[in-house]
């Protein structure tokens, strides 16, 4: 007897919803880390602002690639990669420059956006959490929800010191870090990419 293929139709409509749910709050927390980031001149608000753009774009990648044969899923990964890394160092580039023309960060606002933002990526993860050893385009996913978590837990303890220290610099470095986070993973599915490309 055949296989009907309903195994996979099911797999595709859960990793669909899934996509479509993180999409959503990503594009969402996006829009309002970039508010707020702007408004409290917080270079790791924004840096974390332009992740959330970046794992959006993600997972609307992601959402084009399920169902599709698996180099399509793999360009998608490679695609997700590049991007990843084009922001990071957009996001570089924004801590240098408030490093040279000066800034001042707001600690409230940031510990509060980052708890926020922390909420929304722990849904993100748990949601995500089930695929993150499936295709490559949702280990893509999974590694990015992670460096979120990390991320925002780096926003709030930069609150902190900014708040203890009275000083911008516990925001520009954990800005440069979230950037680096982003630069690594992007480089790390693009890697990812490749291989699993090897093999076809």
């Amino acid at each position: 007897m055949t296989d009907c293929g309903c195994g996979i139709e099911i797999k595709n409509r859960e990793e669909s919803r899934v996509l479509i749910i993180l999409l959503s709050i990503n594009a969402f927390m996006f829009v309002v880390e970039i508010v707020l980031g702007i408004m409290s001149e917080s270079t790791a608000i924004i840096a974390d602002s332009l992740d959330m753009l970046a794992d959006a774009t993600v997972y609307g990648i992601g959402l084009y690639a399920v169902g599709r044969s698996p180099l399509v899923k793999i360009k998608a990964a490679h695609l997700s990669g590049v991007f990843q890394v084009i922001l990071g160092v957009l996001v570089s580039a924004d801590v240098l420059r408030r490093l040279i023309y000066g800034s001042e960060p707001e600690s409230f606002l940031m510990i509060s956006v980052g708890i926020l933002a922390l909420v929304a990526n722990v849904i993100c993860l748990t949601l995500i959490s089930k695929h993150k050893d499936g295709e490559v385009h949702m280990r893509a996913s999974w590694i990015f929800s992670k460096n979120d978590v990390i991320a925002n837990l780096g926003i709030i303890i930069s609150g902190g010191f900014v708040y203890l220290l009275d000083s911008r610099f516990p925001d520009l470095i954990v800005g440069m870090i979230i950037s680096i986070i982003v630069i690594r993973g992007g480089i790390h599915i693009i890697k990812d990419s490749r291989n699993e490309k090897s093999k076809y």
